[in-house]
């Protein structure tokens, strides 16, 4: 499985941007679809998940509200439309994919098996 994101960049407070990452390489049934971020210095924490056979999604509470995590079976590709964004959502975005299970909430790192490379968002003030 491969994972590529893309749609970081740099955008005023207050602003929004919209990330996409499109998955290849398997059909993507009961595989949960995430994003998580990484700040310098911090640990990768995430963001938002989504079970791609329904498009359930669940988020971080400082998320919810601003983010909306979709994703489109047609095109394989999973994305997350950030509003509100203040200077403390600058990251490094990740996307990321379990291996195929069951559709229990997964919020760990250690529970995604496949990562994009990640895409930078700096916010600005």
């Amino acid at each position: 499985v491969q994972l590529q994101a893309f749609g970081g960049g740099l955008v005023q407070a207050g602003g929004s941007l919209r990330l996409s990452c499109a998955a290849s390489g398997r059909t993507f049934t009961n595989v949960r679809m995430g994003w998580f971020r990484q700040a310098p210095g911090k640990e990768r924490q995430f963001v938002a998940t989504i079970w791609w056979n329904t498009g359930s999604t669940y988020y971080s509470d400082s998320e919810k509200g601003r983010f909306t995590i979709s994703g489109d079976n047609s095109k394989k590709t999973v994305s997350l439309q950030m509003n509100s964004l203040q200077p403390d959502d600058t990251a490094v975005y990740y996307c990321a994919a379990t291996t195929p299970g069951s559709p229990i909430l997964r919020t760990r790192v250690s529970e995604y098996h496949y990562w994009g490379q990640g895409t930078q968002v700096t916010v600005s003030s």
